[in-house]
C-alpha cells in the first residue's frame, strides 16, 4: 500500500482582467507513479464546471521553481522572490496560475521523503505493469 501526498494550495488565476482571482487547487504525488505529480482544480474554478487535473513530471516542478522549464502543455517558471508560475496549455487556451514557491517546496520535500529524486525507477512495478498490459491485450 502506498502513501499518497495530497496538499491543498491556493493559487492565483492570472486573467486579462486586472484582478487576480484566488482559487483552490490540490497538488498530488503517488509513489506508484513516481515520475509524475498532479495539480487538480475543483469544478467551480474551471470554465467547464468539472474538476480538471493536469499530470506532469515531478522534475518539471523541481526545475521550474528555480528557472524556466517546459516546452509542452505544462510550463513552470519562477516569478519574483516567492512565487512560481504554472502555465497549462490546452486546445481551448492557456491557463496561468501563481503559487507560493514555499508551498511547492514543501510539497516536493514530502515527495522526496517518499521517493528520492534519482530513485524513481526503483518504485516502478515493471513486472506487474507488463502482466496487466498482457492480460488486457487478451
Amino acid at each position: 500500500m502506498s502513501t499518497v501526498i495530497e496538499q491543498p494550495v491556493q493559487v492565483r488565476l492570472i486573467a486579462s482582467a486586472p484582478r487576480m482571482e484566488t482559487v483552490p487547487a490540490t497538488l498530488r504525488y503517488d509513489p506508484e507513479d513516481p515520475f509524475a505529480v498532479q495539480m487538480a482544480f475543483p469544478a467551480p474554478a474551471t470554465l467547464e464546471g468539472t474538476e480538471v487535473s493536469w499530470e506532469f513530471a515531478r522534475e518539471l516542478l523541481e526545475v521550474g521553481i528555480e528557472a524556466p522549464a517546459g516546452v509542452g502543455d505544462v510550463r513552470v517558471r519562477p516569478y519574483g522572490y516567492d512565487r512560481t508560475v504554472l502555465e497549462f496549455h490546452a486546445r481551448e487556451g492557456v491557463a496561468m496560475v501563481h503559487i507560493r514557491t514555499s508551498e511547492v517546496r514543501r510539497f516536493l520535500q514530502q515527495a522526496q521523503l517518499l521517493v528520492p529524486t534519482g530513485r524513481e525507477h526503483q518504485y516502478l512495478d515493471m513486472d506487474g505493469d507488463l502482466a496487466a498490459l498482457l492480460r488486457d491485450a487478451c
